[in-house]
């Protein structure tokens, strides 16, 4: 495949975000109860990895007349990819993410079912229905749960129950939803009611709420590690709603911070669990933002 067009398929699948779905797929497996080292585990992760990149380019497919319009830079609007060719690879993502979720990775058929349906209602809806923010936040909540109900159903696992790490997958929930709600909010410039403004940044500060909540719960090594990935948490958001009040291109480089940030938002969950792991996606936040500068998160 020729460099440009390679390029215009990672551009298509938002790339730079793909991994934040290995983080989410680790931590949902994780505070199921299930090993690092168990090979479904890496079912999953390829499982998600189709399922994210097939929803992404079709998102883009069904965003095709709009971005013909407002943005004929993206790759199928600009001739790079054909809108046949976005279609045909996309459906067949999701189809093989499925497949391999459920099949060699044991999840759940029927929460993985509602991922793929979720996934498919947001690329067709979320232009025309405000409401969709939530359906989008639902994707990643479910991401957890498809993740966590293969330690489930596997036999070998033994989990203690995936309820474990349904705090932290609504969380996750919550900050999407209040990272789309805010960047909308800043992009129209107009006046904001004050309850809809606090409703959403409480939304985007939910991990660091449900994590400090926690930290009286654990031991005082542990305590000091997760107060250090709160704080720099609620900096990174904290730093990102102020870049985007700036307005502009400035609403575009604080959403990739926060779309980068959802690694330290996995790293709050599995502190819990792995405290050397939590550190390793904090770190990995940082590296996502400098990898955005070569493929755009949005």
């Amino acid at each position: 495949m020729p460099p440009t067009m390679l390029r215009a398929w990672l551009e298509l699948a938002r790339i730079s975000n793909l991994p934040t779905v290995w983080t989410n797929v680790t931590a949902g497996w994780l505070l199921a109860g299930g090993a690092p080292g168990n090979p479904a585990l890496l079912w999953i992760l390829l499982a998600g990895s189709l399922l994210y990149t097939g929803g992404m380019i079709l998102n883009d497919a069904a965003d095709v007349r709009y971005d013909r319009e407002h943005r004929p830079e993206r790759p199928i609007p600009g001739g790079r990819v054909s809108l046949m060719a976005a279609w045909s690879v996309g459906l067949g993502m999701l189809v093989a993410g499925w497949f391999l979720a459920v099949f060699p990775g044991g999840a759940c058929w029927g929460i993985t079912s509602a991922l793929v349906g979720c996934i498919l209602f947001y690329d067709f809806y979320h232009k025309p229905w405000g409401g969709a923010v939530w359906v989008m936040g639902m994707c990643r909540v479910l991401l957890y749960a498809m993740s966590g109900s293969a330690v489930l159903l596997c036999v070998t696992c033994k989990a203690p129950g995936w309820s474990i790490g349904l705090p932290q997958a609504l969380a996750l929930g919550a900050y999407i939803v209040g990272l789309t709600m805010v960047a909308r909010m800043e992009a129209k410039g107009a006046s904001v009611s004050w309850w809809k403004s606090v409703f959403a940044r409480t939304l985007l500060f939910a991990p660091g709420i449900l994590a400090a909540a926690l930290v009286f719960s654990t031991g005082f090594m542990k305590s000091a590690a997760l107060l250090v990935l709160i704080f720099a948490f609620a900096a990174m958001v904290t730093a990102a709603t102020r870049i985007m009040r700036q307005g502009g291109p400035a609403i575009g480089r604080a959403v990739g911070i926060l779309l980068a940030g959802i690694a330290l938002v996995d790293a709050l969950a599995v502190s819990q669990v792995s405290l050397p792991l939590a550190f390793a996606f904090a770190v990995l936040a940082p590296l996502l933002r400098l990898w955005q500068r070569w493929i755009a998160a949005t």
